[in-house]
């Protein structure tokens, strides 16, 4: 059995940044367990698999695995698998017909193409569930996790907490920029006290400004294999609701960009947008450029 492949950066310009995500586009026949054993093998933070959609209104069913897991959703793969499925109709002169809609196990997840002129260059999601806060975590796990010191963490705006709007993050302000630069992630304190069904990873950001970048930021994820993320849309589509819902204004739309990936060596930029009406968080997005990088095929 021979399976094609398609790798891109995702959340960058630029090769070598951002971002790098597996695509199938064609994984009819495989198993839950191949597909498990395919992202391990290929060892980057997610591969996805396309399948028919079983609405035919929609544009595919797409599962994403991490090396150790499946995930519900997140941000980076859908953003990739669009920019993939939409470059391979585009190059066998097919119509892309927007917007895309994928079937995941967190809901449907509507994307909108990014272009240049003609070009197809990246592509922008809404989030698929409702900003949903949950439990705050306290200051010692957070920077027991993160090998940071308490004094480290900002709790003006809010403490450490628990927010989803598909998958669940901590999401946790630091006061300032070289706090960030510090932190390391110690997997044993996530294996104690922050397992993946509480939430899938601790995202640490500043508020510093670096440029035209409103956020800095860094996630960790060491139980599902990710030692750290270079971009991560779901958690930081969620920070974008959690900051806007923190504003006092009853109306607002919050556009933010954020960078991540910085330390790591792959620079990531995402352009997240939040809004707001009466009080309540209405819509969340999340977007970004990507590059493509690899085409070959598996053998099974």
């Amino acid at each position: 059995m021979q399976l094609d492949f398609v790798t891109v950066d995702v959340f960058t310009d630029r090769r070598f940044g951002g971002n790098p995500l597996a695509v199938l586009p064609d994984a009819r026949g495989l198993t839950t367990e191949q597909m498990q054993s395919i992202a391990a093998e290929f060892n980057l933070a997610e591969t996805t698999f396309v399948l028919p959609p079983k609405n035919a209104a929609h544009t595919a069913e797409v599962r994403i695995f991490t090396p150790r897991a499946e995930m519900p959703f997140a941000g980076h793969p859908n953003i990739g698998t669009a920019f993939v499925l939409a470059t391979l109709d585009s190059s066998r002169g097919r119509t892309v017909g927007e917007p895309l809609l994928f079937e995941e196990k967190a809901g449907l997840v509507k994307l909108d193409l990014i272009r240049d002129g003609t070009a197809i260059v990246g592509a922008r999601l809404a989030a698929p569930q409702s900003l949903h806060r949950g439990d705050d975590v306290s200051l010692d796990t957070v920077a027991a996790a993160c090998s940071i010191g308490v004094s480290d963490i900002e709790t003006a705006n809010h403490p450490p907490c628990i927010a989803s709007c598909g998958v669940p993050f901590v999401l946790t302000e630091l006061k300032t920029r070289s706090a960030l630069a510090a932190a390391r992630a110690r997997a044993e304190i996530f294996s104690e006290q922050l397992r993946p069904d509480r939430a899938i990873g601790i995202l640490l950001y500043t508020m510093e400004k670096a440029g035209d970048v409103d956020i800095q930021a860094r996630m960790f994820a060491p139980l599902l294999g990710v030692a750290e993320d270079p971009a991560t849309g779901s958690a930081n589509v969620a920070l974008a609701g959690l900051l806007a819902s923190l504003r006092s204004a009853p109306d607002l739309t919050l556009q933010l960009r954020i960078a991540q990936g910085v330390d790591m060596g792959r620079p990531s930029l995402l352009e997240a947008t939040a809004e707001k009406r009466d009080g309540r968080i209405t819509g969340m997005w999340i977007g970004g450029k990507c590059v493509p990088m690899m085409r070959g095929s598996l053998e099974l």
